[in-house]
């Protein structure tokens, strides 16, 4: 296992670059441990690496994903992130468990959450869907990262115009949120849930807008019509 470890280090350490490394700390707010590796190189190399292991085992995948998630670097968590994805036909309920561990104790900024909330987390719930109850859970978390995750996890079934009701009941939870993030999450999750249920998204804009932070209203409405934007933003 160490070997697999080692070998997505060392192609990762061969595409750093300085400059690269440098720039990408300004799209989060938090100190990041990063190669220095360019994102669409990333996605290239885990499935070039995924492929070169061919792991034996869901077991002995997800061993190795702790792994990548234990180094602490940026672009190895990414590696984790789409492997997981990868074999997500295999998914079982118990896998759920294992996916909210990684977020509790491994996810540090933003980019991390929605990666692995987005798809693989997306797809367990799209196929169990019993788990959003936890989602619901996640957003009394004192980590903020729960807490957005209990919304980005949500992204692709809204984009497929599912769980309208959950989306709102989510959202109505995180409604006052005090961090920026978490409101950029839910304000996604329902821009998204708009593509398909404009005018139950943009009612509920209207019946919550004096208590929901303008930075999350901004998010929801973003791609609604200039009219609906106009109304949605009138104090």
């Amino acid at each position: 296992m160490n070997n697999i470890i080692d070998k997505v280090s060392t192609e990762l350490q061969k595409h750093a670059d300085e400059k690269v490394r440098i720039s990408s700390q300004r799209f989060f707010k938090e100190e990041i441990n990063t190669y220095g590796v360019k994102t669409p190189i990333v996605h290239r190399l885990s499935k070039e690496l995924y492929k070169a292991f061919n792991f034996n085992s869901k077991q002995e995948l997800f061993d190795a994903c702790e792994l990548l998630w234990q180094s602490g670097y940026f672009e190895a968590a990414i590696v984790a992130c789409n492997w997981s994805y990868y074999i997500n036909k295999q998914y079982e309920p118990a896998d759920f468990e294992t996916f909210e561990r990684w977020i509790s104790n491994y996810v540090d900024n933003w980019a991390t959450c929605d990666t692995l909330c987005n798809h693989t987390l997306g797809a367990i719930i799209e196929m169990y869907p019993e788990f959003i109850a936890h989602l619901k859970k996640f957003t009394q978390s004192e980590n903020r990262w729960m807490r957005r995750a209990a919304a980005v996890s949500l992204i692709i079934p809204a984009r497929n115009g599912k769980f309208l009701a959950d989306i709102f009941e989510i959202a109505d939870l995180l409604l006052t949120d005090a961090d920026d993030l978490v409101q950029k999450g839910y304000g996604w999750m329902l821009k998204v849930a708009a593509n398909k249920h404009e005018q139950e998204v943009f009612e509920y804009v209207m019946k919550h807008k004096s208590l929901m932070p303008r930075t999350a209203l901004r998010y929801a409405i973003e791609k609604m019509p200039a009219d609906l934007k106009a109304s949605a933003m009138e104090k």
